[in-house]
């Protein structure tokens, strides 16, 4: 035999091949010597990648150590492998490993020399020369191939995914949070995108290539545990990831916790100890607590229109359809919660059993996969169990005798690889194959029992229905422009609100509805206060509510000691009808100057109710239209404070600025001497120097949306992006009223039916509500905006 494996136990060799050839150490070689009755030994202690010569001959560089005599200058030489015995060793070598060399040839390279000026030495072993190469290992698992006497269980280090560098080869366990399965690249090998982590939560994206289909990592699904050997690393795009390098392997294991540990390869020759079946285990429990399990594998009974998932399923027909796209009918043993699309089949060849597909009714779904899946799917035998990755669902309207407008899914497997699309058959060993086939055998004994008028019940009872009478899918709804545009999901694809309806929140989605009704129907209701910080909504305070609450904030009289100071003049008033009372306007100057009119903000206190001028609150209106802003005050112990919040903090012209009770905390007048520029005087801005979380003017309204498929109810909160409306000025304004309730009667005519309504398109998301012990869901629409054409 060229290469021999001799195993080890507890550092003694099982036998003494070597007991009738002579050991010469390194630094007694010589060229020109007969060496085929002795051998060298030593560890590996480098190994280069396999290549070919110039006659393609497979070439593998070794360096071995000679223990004995470390000290001495000569104690590594270089040892040169040649055809197959070169490809049978870089199968089994790893650093550390002790090997012995018989019968090879020592050469001096004259492209090299030692500290002394010599020619360094080399040697040369191949099997033409009867070479043989001896390797020490630990244990044993498994007879070799032809031209090995045994198979290694060598020592392996695992490296931790936290601790790779560039140009390292490694051996690496970890568990798959991403993957392609292998697919032709644009060469003549399959390619394989796998992603990793281990407990370091460091993460590994690998590049692995090989000529055989097979060869590459057995992988079925998130979640499952891979072990790569000789794997390089390198740095990409500043990203690190492994490759494929001489000598690649893969075992792969289920991720599950207690699942046998039970390795898939398509290799005869590889080692598994106790160390692994360890490393198994404890990356599945790791991996339990630290990972969400994958939600992506669905059964057809839990599909949904415009989602992509994983099903696992069993193959029971085929067909080529055009050049473009191929069928497959498929069924997991549930049955989809819409009909589902049927591709006709007539006039094509069909692989499969139809009176079977018959008998199964409505179990069956067909699949269209396109572009390179087509010659994946055209391999696949009748029978077998599959895995498919990143179905898509689309709900369509079909043309029938018996319905002139219908729901039917559709499912598509794209062309391309992204998100991990593809085809994967699995193994009948496999544990989900286990489980499908119990519900299969299930589902076909129940579908031979079920009669005909069961089938014509199920087909009148599937498709959903509205509470209302809009059209579902006319030709109109393709056509018409959206009386409501998107800002921002645009690729998303339409959701029907009937599979919403069904689906668990989180989630976000784009829809195309009529708006039945809205509230509150009485719009300048709708104008709320919100606060962005605790997210409380609040009333607009009633105008009479108001006054009373300037009233008593003006109760005490101005305190003369707060007139005059550095970032104010005071100007003192004393009322002729009101008992003679004080009130001091305090204008606010800028850099020492007082500034006009327009560019002043004035500080009022004191100001009580006058029959003759109205109230308060006019009176404080009458100032802040000639005035820049007004800040109603009163006098604190060492300076001017802010009225209680339930009263604007500022008010300019007509818009009324409020501050949150709970969140702000006020400070004290003097502060506005911190604003460089005293002219604009942007609320925010001393909201923010006076210690106040400003209120936001918003419209809350419900609208109730349908769709011909479902009804459902959506909560709406703007302050201007949806109707292109300021909050804050609709309620002093009548022209700004009249524009919105247009809107509204566009967007909900009255006096009309539904089907005449515009189509909105909205992109909406789903939440959870906690109230008391009951939960629910609600919608909120988002990032959506009245069309420029209805402002």
């Amino acid at each position: 035999m060229p290469l021999e494996l001799i195993k080890e136990v507890n550092g003694v060799p099982e036998v003494e091949p070597l007991n009738k050839l002579h050991r010469v150490s390194f630094r007694s070689l010589q060229p020109g010597c007969d060496y085929s009755k002795k051998y060298i030994q030593g560890k590996l202690s480098h190994i280069s990648s396999l290549t070919g010569g110039g006659n393609r001959t497979a070439i593998l560089k070794i360096g071995l150590q000679e223990q004995e005599n470390a000290d001495s200058e000569i104690n590594t030489i270089n040892v040169l492998f040649f055809g197959k015995l070169a490809k049978d060793c870089a199968k089994v070598f790893y650093d550390g490993d002790t090997i012995a060399v018989a019968g090879f040839i020592v050469l001096s390279s004259s492209s090299s020399t030692s500290k002394d000026g010599e020619h360094c030495l080399f040697l040369k072993a191949f099997e033409d020369l009867k070479s043989t190469v001896y390797v020490y290992v630990k244990s044993v698992i498994n007879i070799s191939a032809e031209s090995m006497s045994l198979a290694p269980a060598a020592h392996y280090v695992y490296t931790p995914l936290n601790e790779l560098k560039s140009g390292m080869i490694i051996n690496v366990y970890g568990v798959v949070k991403f993957f392609k399965p292998p697919y032709l690249s644009k060469g003549t090998d399959y390619c394989s995108v796998v992603t990793i982590v281990d407990q370091t939560n460091a993460k590994l994206t690998c590049l692995l290539f090989s000529g055989n289909y097979e060869a590459l990592p057995m992988i079925y699904k998130n979640g499952d545990i891979v072990r790569f050997h000789r794997l390089k690393i390198q740095v990409y795009k500043n990203e690190t990831q492994g490759i494929t390098s001489t000598g690649f392997a893969s075992l792969t294991f289920e991720g599950t916790l207690g699942a046998p540990i039970i390795p898939r390869t398509a290799s005869k020759c590889f080692n598994l100890t106790t160390k692994d079946h360890k490393m198994v285990e404890t990356l599945r429990a790791w991996a339990s607590t630290n990972i969400s399990p994958s939600s992506t594998l669905v059964k057809l009974c839990d599909v949904q229109p415009m989602k992509y998932f994983d099903l696992t399923c069993q193959l029971l027909g085929k067909a080529e359809v055009d050049g473009a796209s191929f069928l497959l009918k498929v069924w997991d043993g549930t049955r989809t919660p819409y009909p589902s699309w049927r591709v006709l089949i007539q006039d094509v060849a069909f692989h499969g059993d139809l009176s079977h597909i018959h008998r199964l009714q409505n179990l069956t779904v067909d699949i269209l996969v396109y572009d390179n899946h087509v010659q994946v799917a055209k391999s696949l035998k009748v029978g077998s169990f599959l895995r498919i990755y990143s179905l898509h669902t689309k709900l369509q309207s079909v043309n029938s005798e018996s319905q002139a407008t219908s729901l039917a899914l559709e499912f598509h497997l794209h062309g391309g690889t992204s998100y991990g699309r593809g085809i994967r058959v699995l193994p009948e060993s496999n544990s989900d194959v286990d489980q499908l086939k119990k519900i299969l055998e299930c589902a076909s004994l129940t579908a031979n029992q079920c009669s005909d008028a069961c089938q014509s019940e199920y087909e009148d009872s599937s498709y959903p229905t509205s509470s209302g009478s809009v059209s579902l899918y006319e030709v109109e709804r393709c056509q018409q422009l959206s009386a409501t545009i998107l800002t921002d999901h645009q690729y998303l694809e339409n959701t029907p609100l009937c599979a919403i309806l069904k689906q668990k929140a989180p989630q976000q989605y784009r829809i195309r509805a009529k708006l039945r009704s809205y509230k509150p129907k009485r719009l300048f209701q709708s104008v709320k206060l919100h606060c962005p910080e605790c997210h409380s909504l609040q009333e607009v305070p009633h105008e009479g509510d108001l006054d009373l609450i300037l009233q008593k904030g003006a109760a005490n009289a101005p305190d003369t000691k707060l007139q005059n100071t550095t970032l104010y003049d005071s100007k003192i008033w004393t009322t002729k009808d009101q008992g003679e009372r004080k009130v001091a306007i305090h204008f606010v100057k800028n850099n020492g100057i007082l500034p006009l009119s327009n560019d002043c903000l004035v500080l009022i206190e004191g100001l009580v109710y006058s029959l003759s001028i109205g109230g308060t609150l006019s009176e404080i209106c009458k100032l802040a239209s000639k005035f820049h802003g007004v800040i109603p005050v009163r006098s604190g112990r060492e300076d001017l404070e802010l009225l209680d919040l339930s009263a604007p903090f500022l008010i300019q012209g007509k818009v009324r600025h409020y501050g949150c009770k709970q969140c702000s905390s006020l400070r004290p007048i003097q502060n506005l001497n911190s604003l460089v520029d005293k002219t604009s005087w942007i609320p925010s801005s001393v909201a923010e120097v006076l210690g106040i979380v400003p209120l936001r003017y918003v419209f809350v309204m419900t609208f109730t949306l349908d769709d011909g498929t479902g009804v459902l109810e959506a909560y709406l909160m703007d302050s201007d992006e949806f109707f292109h409306i300021p909050p804050s000025e609709i309620l002093t304004s009548d022209d700004l009223q009249q524009n919105m309730e247009m809107i509204m009667d566009l967007f909900c005519p009255p006096g009309i039916k539904i089907d005449a309504y515009p189509w909105l398109e909205c992109f909406i998301k789903s939440y959870n509500v906690t109230s008391g012990m009951e939960q629910k869901i609600c919608y909120r629409i988002f990032d959506t905006t009245v069309a420029d054409d209805l402002i």
